[in-house]
């Protein structure tokens, strides 16, 4: 693929109903935009809107039911298979419902967030990244 027909994906996680200025210059270039939930408030996804298209599930403080989110979704981008859910790890640990994600959805990058800490790392042929807290 060359350096024109790179596709420029967003991640972001845990924005807590706050959206930074900063989003807006690090985001100016992009194609489409990942939230893996703790949004806090609809807002933040209306401003991400107005940057690109925008794939969202929700958090575990967004109240899965009530924030018209799905808790996860896989999507397929520039051919790859991407699996977004809030939470996959929890203490430093892959979760038993991470891990049965991961086993159901067989993704080649699974998107998550909750943890606060950004995680970039290879789980057999699956890329585990979590961009860390944003808000």
């Amino acid at each position: 693929m060359s350096r024109s027909q790179l596709l420029r994906i967003g991640v972001i996680a845990d924005t807590h109903g706050l959206f930074d200025p900063a989003i807006l210059r690090y985001f100016q270039n992009v194609d489409y935009i990942v939230h893996a939930g703790d949004i806090g408030k609809r807002s933040v996804i209306t401003q991400l809107k107005e940057l690109a298209p925008v794939t969202v599930v929700s958090g575990n403080v967004d109240g899965y039911e009530q924030s018209g989110f799905p808790p996860e979704t896989v999507i397929s981008v520039a051919g790859r298979r991407i699996a977004v859910r809030h939470i996959l790890y929890e203490g430093g640990t892959l979760t038993k419902d991470g891990q049965a994600f991961l086993d159901r959805t067989r993704p080649d990058i699974c998107i998550f967030g909750h943890t606060h800490q950004p995680k970039n790392e290879w789980l057999g042929e699956t890329l585990l990244f979590n961009p860390g807290s944003a808000g």
